[in-house]
């Protein structure tokens, strides 16, 4: 019987699968992800459920899709009825080590159920009966250095900070969630009859807003960067909710150098994301741990940085930069893999039940996820198609988020999502070979051919070339609706 592999989620927070170097972005530093796809698979069309943090966190944990249980704003997190992979992890014996962010649980609540230690980022204290730190934009005794070139244009809803000249590291979230991931393995138990672990360790970089220290900052060459995709006025038929935000952020005025430069600061904040990596790859590897570890990289979502003339992300729109995310899967020595570039069709959701089919632990309900294994030896065949869904009814004010004030650079997105008209519109996303079509309540649906039109600037809806394939994947679309909603909970009530 295969001794049951330990397991490492290493979680990005808002990061591109473009922004890697083996996925061609000539300009990004990222090695050591880089030598982790030769090891085991980068997926590249690998996507998310939700563009943003909470919806798709609730999702990848779960393996159910957020509509299935109600996921689908930032502000209605997990019930306690709901089910958790670090809560059938701990129940299964192995010691639940919850690092970093949460996103997930309300506030005040205690995570014992989920994990035997949690480190919450803002030191290395170990919190077993912790409290939910909220933590979107810690920053501590941290000064800042705006390049020339940025100096003389509009910054306030940018997310552009620039460089990080001055940071007490000892108080930085990222580098303690790293220093408590090795710190962990420095002193785990090493006798045989030591519990295996499940580490989910998940960071903040490169999540807005855009800034980084040096080395990183300086070493991304600006003129190296792929092109960036058109700004959305000069598009047509794209989603209401794009227009609404470019209209707010106010970028029309800036150079394609000053949006190189946003942009080179994120793939620095990769590179460091990749950097940290790499130190936790090396203690796994000093403590004899690598070989029977199953690591897995992901991202929660991705970011716009500049595409369309936007930063950040957006609630319910569905383009490559939000929903296509990185995740690259190294399993433990035990098992079979063919290591490189997998093109497989593959989503977020998939994750609980790989980490089951690597455990042998039932995950004791029902979810919508399937296990990875067999592709990561080799399999192609997956999933006929993938989803990424967001956005409200008009109405459901309960989903708008609250209010922010123009003075938050949050501003722009969430009064968009405030206005009834077709901007936060409900949407689901649906990926087939290389279509992408969106169905949208109170505006135009969207259809891109991903091979001729990479870029998603060309909605092909009404082309009548393409009509056969929409009916398809609208037929598609109306199965996993039937196959997905109305979950009945596992536990029943007393009549």
């Amino acid at each position: 019987m295969n001794k049951k592999t330990n397991i490492l989620w290493y979680v990005a927070d808002q990061m591109r699968c473009d922004s890697m170097a083996h996925m061609g972005n000539m300009a990004s530093i990222t090695p050591n992800l880089d030598t982790l796809a030769e090891e085991g698979v980068s997926f590249r069309n690998a996507y998310c459920q939700n563009p943003v943090c909470v919806p798709s966190r609730c999702s990848f944990l779960t393996g159910l899709y957020p509509h299935t249980t109600g996921h689908r704003t930032m502000h209605y997190l997990q019930r306690e009825e709901e089910p958790n992979i670090l809560k059938v992890m701990k129940e299964n014996g192995y010691e639940v080590i919850w690092i970093g962010r949460n996103d997930v649980i309300s506030g005040g609540k205690s995570k014992s159920d989920y994990c035997d230690m949690y480190f919450d980022g803002f030191d290395q204290i170990e919190k077993s009966q912790a409290e939910n730190g909220n933590t979107t934009f810690p920053r501590f005794n941290i000064s800042l250095e705006m390049p020339e070139i940025m100096k003389e244009k509009n910054q306030k809803y940018s997310f552009y900070l620039g460089k990080i000249v001055e940071e007490d590291r000892a108080h930085s979230f990222d580098w303690n969630c790293i220093t408590s991931a090795l710190d962990y393995l420095e002193r785990r138990r090493k006798e045989p009859d030591a519990k295996p672990f499940f580490i989910y360790c998940t960071l903040i970089f490169p999540h807005p807003p855009y800034c980084c220290e040096e080395p990183w900052f300086s070493s991304i060459d600006r003129s190296k960067l792929p092109p960036r995709r058109p700004d959305v006025e000069t598009l047509t038929n794209k989603a209401s909710i794009l227009t609404s935000i470019r209209e707010k952020q106010c970028l029309k005025d800036w150079t394609e150098a000053q949006y190189d430069e946003m942009r080179a600061v994120y793939l620095a904040m990769t590179s460091r994301f990749d950097h940290q990596f790499g130190l936790l790859a090396d203690k796994l590897k000093e403590k004899k741990l690598y070989d029977e570890t199953s690591i897995f990289v992901f991202s929660d979502h991705g970011d716009y940085t500049g595409d369309y003339g936007i930063a950040e992300k957006c609630q319910n729109s569905f383009e490559d930069p939000l929903s296509n995310i990185p995740l690259l899967i190294k399993p433990a020595k035990q098992f079979l893999v063919k290591p490189g570039i997998s093109n497989t069709l593959v989503e977020l959701l998939d994750l609980p039940a790989t980490v089951a089919d690597m455990t042998g632990i039932e995950l004791g309900y029902k979810q919508f996820g399937r296990s990875l294994v067999s592709v990561l030896a080799g399999e192609k065949i997956h999933k006929d198609a993938v989803f990424c869904e967001g956005g409200r009814l008009h109405e459901e004010i309960q989903a708008m988020e609250p209010e922010h004030g123009p003075d938050s650079i949050y501003w722009p997105r969430i009064s968009s999502q405030h206005d009834e008209g077709p901007t936060h519109t409900k949407a689901t996303m649906i990926r087939m070979g290389n279509m992408k079509y969106t169905m949208r309540l109170y505006e135009m649906d969207e259809l891109y051919d991903l091979e001729t039109d990479p870029m998603e600037t060309c909605n092909v809806i009404d082309d009548n070339n393409y009509q056969e394939v929409l009916v398809q994947m609208k037929q598609r679309l109306l199965r996993y609706f039937l196959e997905t909603s109305d979950y009945v909970p596992s536990k029943m009530d007393k009549r």
